[in-house]
């Protein structure tokens, strides 16, 4: 009895080195006896106003000691942005003046995100001011980053923007309110709860049908096995290996690492985000979708309508769309993508890309002058800039991020060009860049310039190839499918070079290490390759390469054929369930590593 005691003061007490994670059986003890409790207010009886407020203010209290176990003391501070929004909730919708409301809307935006940019981002913005005015002014203390801050924060934001919007009405009691805020399932690592989307689901009873169970058993089982056997497996044993030193192995091997590492980061994260919405569903609430087969898109475009779905489209409900979208951009658009870009510049120390910097300020300003008639085309264009840009820094608060942004909005811009030439117009474009490429590797020399034009020239061989094929062949649809699948996967990835590179970095270090492992990697990859190698070095790797094998299979499985075998499992005899899941959980185990891999997104 008294272990047991020992072990439940130990379940619900801090411990920085032990947070609860999904992946560990303690959270799931934690979850049980949470869900036990829970099912007391979930009986028949209807649910009154009484007992509503008392479920989600059990709820409440349960996802603030989930945020202790994870971040300590720091549930202060999501207590006080809870305090916040729900006291601008109040008030904004019970004063009659516009400017007064628009005024605590104002105040509550600056505030959220006065709060994370102390945390997230002064040591980022120290470094920038002291690169800028040759200053060397440190912070005093020594700040840490809440988990899950960026993700509560932008929640917050959305429903204080909401509400003075009038798409929702306020949340009158704290304790829903206090609910909305810090559901635990979702807390650290999102998706990001709109307040339109979630809201009203505070006031609904209790509903939880056979076959939602199965689903919901289905959804942790299969975030489970993402990842446990995909994204750990895949870091642990050769991801990890690479990015450490990169110059250690060939560049075939780190131009697989990339790859291997895209299948790693979207293993990880619809991982947790399809746990988090089985744990959710198992206490009645729905969270939004997060993931839609990302690597099935053909285009920079297509990806982020289906990566981090949530963030995209808080981003783009949020900031694309306030800063003029594609009606028109303002100063204030023109102003983010010229400061971002000096400031880069001064803080990098890279006379080729303040080269670059300064010739797409000046390039903007052209066009913005000589051609009136193409500004709204123009500002769009910015504002899609604007938003990939700072996207990529609530990412992480350094230029690695702002570059792995930047570069995710070149791709957008020139597919959004592309597609808007004819094929003899496509064709002359990649056969100029191969032209142009060639000459640089031939005048200049280097290994990103070897890349690029290797690049370059596959893609044009592959395009003219499609080309000439009968264009109304299933075939060559399907070829061409496959091929724009492919070459946004391979972009999608060279882009992570900065992503992964900075991940689990100290601010100050993060620019520096990340800059040179991406340098390095790159120097790899455009060196010389020895083809002959290539057999050995996936037969002596077999594990991790059957296992991105594997998971691309699955991911590319027909939407409606996964629908149908989760609605198999969710409708599976229960003594055939509880089987399945025990065997699951047995294989499971075979995976954990000792030194257990915490989810990546805990950082954002």
């Amino acid at each position: 009895m008294s272990d047991l005691l020992t072990y439940l003061g130990q379940l619900f007490s801090f411990d920085s080195s032990h947070p609860l994670l999904f992946t560990q059986i303690h959270f799931w003890v934690f979850f049980l006896i949470v869900f036990a409790v829970y099912t007391f207010f979930c009986t028949d009886r209807p649910l009154t106003k009484q007992r509503r407020v008392a479920r989600n203010a059990y709820l409440f209290a349960v996802s603030l000691l989930f945020y202790y176990k994870t971040s300590g003391l720091f549930v202060l501070l999501l207590v006080f942005s809870t305090l916040l929004g729900w006291l601008l909730g109040i008030h904004m919708d019970s004063s009659p003046s516009q400017p007064r409301r628009k005024a605590l809307m104002a105040i509550g935006v600056t505030v959220n995100l006065a709060v994370l940019g102390f945390f997230k981002y002064a040591y980022f913005f120290t470094d920038i001011f002291n690169a800028t005015f040759g200053t060397e002014y440190s912070i005093g203390i020594k700040i840490l980053l809440p988990v899950g801050i960026s993700f509560f924060t932008f929640q917050n934001i959305s429903y204080i923007v909401d509400v003075y919007k009038r798409k929702i009405a306020h949340v009158s009691n704290i304790l829903d309110f206090g609910f909305y805020t810090s559901f635990f399932p979702q807390l650290v690592a999102g998706p990001i709860l709109r307040a339109d989307q979630f809201v009203p689901q505070l006031y609904k009873p209790f509903f939880l049908s056979r076959r939602q169970f199965g689903i919901a058993v289905f959804w942790i089982l299969n975030g489970l096995v993402k990842k446990l056997v995909l994204s750990d497996y895949l870091a642990v044993n050769f991801v990890d290996r690479i990015f450490e030193n990169p110059t250690l192995y060939t560049p075939f091997e780190n131009f697989s690492a990339l790859m291997l590492y895209s299948m790693q980061v979207y293993a990880d994260f619809s991982g947790y985000t399809d746990i988090a919405i089985g744990v959710a569903m198992m206490m009645g609430f729905y969270l939004p979708m997060n993931f839609n087969s990302p690597y099935k898109a053909t285009n920079p475009t297509d990806f982020w309508r289906r990566w981090h779905m949530s963030l995209s489209r808080w981003l783009r409900d949020y900031l694309y769309i306030p800063l003029g979208g594609n009606r028109s951009a303002g100063f204030l658009s023109y102003f983010i993508l010229a400061a971002i870009l000096a400031i880069a510049s001064f803080r990098l120390h890279s006379t080729a890309f303040t080269v670059v910097a300064a010739a797409v300020i000046v390039t903007v300003v052209l066009l913005y002058f000589l051609r009136p008639g193409h500004r709204r085309t123009l500002g769009t264009n910015v504002n899609n800039m604007d938003t990939m840009l700072l996207g990529g820094l609530w990412h992480g608060a350094s230029f690695n991020f702002i570059t792995w942004g930047g570069l995710n909005g070149l791709g957008i811009l020139v597919y959004k060009w592309w597609s808007k030439r004819s094929r003899k117009s496509q064709i002359a474009a990649i056969a100029a860049s191969c032209a142009l490429l060639l000459g640089l590797k031939l005048t200049v020399g280097g290994p990103l310039l070897n890349m690029l034009w290797f690049i370059a020239v596959v893609s044009f061989v592959g395009f003219t190839v499609l080309n000439l094929l009968p264009q109304d062949a299933k075939g060559t649809q399907r070829g061409r499918l496959v091929w724009s699948t492919l070459l946004t996967f391979v972009f999608i990835s060279f882009t992570r070079l900065f992503f992964r590179s900075g991940s689990n970095l100290d601010p100050a270090e993060a620019n520096e290490v990340a800059w040179m492992t991406a340098s390095l990697m790159v120097g790899q990859i455009g060196s010389h390759w020895q083809l002959a190698q290539i057999p050995s070095i996936i037969g002596h790797y077999w594990a991790p390469f059957l296992l991105f094998a594997l998971g691309m299979a699955v991911h590319w499985l027909p939407v409606r054929f996964k629908r149908r075998y989760r609605l198999w499992f969710a409708l599976m005899p229960l003594w055939l369930m509880v089987i399945v899941v025990v065997v699951t959980v047995v294989v499971l185990y075979q995976f954990v590593t000792a030194d257990l891999q915490p989810f990546i997104y805990f950082q954002f």
